[in-house]
């Protein structure tokens, strides 16, 4: 049995997972992110790398997943927008300090890995997987390849332009899709929304205090489980969002599968809904060829360390 070690570094947490060939995790800890120092958070994955290490000796590679921009070689991080990495060399300072190999990756890439060697699209040969959360990230598989590009940062899919002029992004450009189906747009939709029809947004504003501006991605969420127009609404408004977006990476990619992951498909049905009615209506003249099914990704909360931890399987 071959063990590897899998750590997804995010802006809060530093998670890390022993992980055996078939994806199962073994063993696993976290630590805090200390986000805002370069220093510490590469020691902090260190920490969470060794004390893993001690509990399985036999572990012979770590895999990283990092929210970040990774250079094509694998080895630096040039631009973290929810740490203060700055072209930091991730790659060469965790394998010095443990000894062991290390893969560095794209927390997007890592998760969509994840999902294509263990999860919905384990008998695909290409998929695309585009992960909701505050933001909208992904992973391209292309003939059972994860494809980085040219300079190691494809498939960042939430900044395909989707709406010209549109919202400003953090990314430098208008309109982006993430400023429209993600877990911030979701938010941003259900605030305007109880503004506007306060009387269709009782239940929501009843759970946010009766302050619009209060309202969060969880509460809208519950609201519209219950039946509140505006939370619905809200959802309607990503979901179509996120089916235009997935109907442009058909035509452009045409994989066997599209994923959603992230924590906002915990709405379920409330969400994945309106993603299939737009995806489908946008690609209704494409009736006389096959078209990619879409599914909610199965791997949840591990997805970042497995993925690695397979990456890593690699070296």
């Amino acid at each position: 049995m071959t063990l590897t070690i899998g750590i997804d570094v995010g802006g809060t947490k530093v998670a890390g997972a022993v992980v055996d060939e078939h994806g199962a995790v073994l063993a696993s800890n976290r630590r805090p992110t200390p986000a805002d120092d370069p220093a510490g958070t590469r020691d902090t994955i260190v920490e969470v790398a060794i004390e893993l290490a001690k509990l399985h000796p036999e572990a012979t590679a770590i895999g990283i997943g990092a929210a970040a921009w990774i250079d094509a070689a694998g080895s630096t991080v040039l631009f973290a927008p929810n740490l203060a990495w700055r072209d930091e060399p991730l790659q060469a300072y965790v394998s010095a300090a443990t000894g062991l190999p290390v893969v560095l990756d794209n927390d997007a890439n890592v998760a969509g890995w994840a999902e294509f060697r263990f999860g919905v699209a384990r008998n695909a040969d290409s998929m695309v997987m585009i992960t909701v959360g505050t933001g909208i990230g992904g992973a391209v598989v292309i003939n059972g390849r994860l494809w980085h590009g040219a300079h190691g940062i494809a498939a960042e899919l939430g900044h395909i332009q989707s709406v010209p002029d549109g919202h400003p992004c953090g990314c430098g450009r208008l309109g982006c899709l993430e400023q429209y189906a993600s877990g911030n747009a979701l938010v941003r939709f259900g605030r305007a929304g109880a503004r506007q029809e306060p009387d269709r947004a009782a239940r929501l504003l009843e759970l946010a205090g009766g302050d619009a501006l209060a309202i969060t991605g969880r509460q809208i969420t519950e609201a519209a489980r219950a039946g509140d127009g505006v939370a619905m609404d809200a959802f309607a408004q990503v979901g179509y969002w996120l089916g235009v977006g997935l109907a442009d990476l058909a035509q452009s990619l045409d994989p066997e599968v599209m994923v959603i992951g992230g924590g906002v498909i915990d709405a379920g049905p409330l969400l994945m809904g309106p993603i299939e009615r737009a995806y489908r209506e946008q690609l209704a003249n494409r009736d006389r060829f096959p078209v990619a099914g879409i599914h909610a990704a199965l791997m949840g909360n591990d997805a970042g360390v497995v993925g690695a931890a397979d990456l890593a399987r690699g070296v």
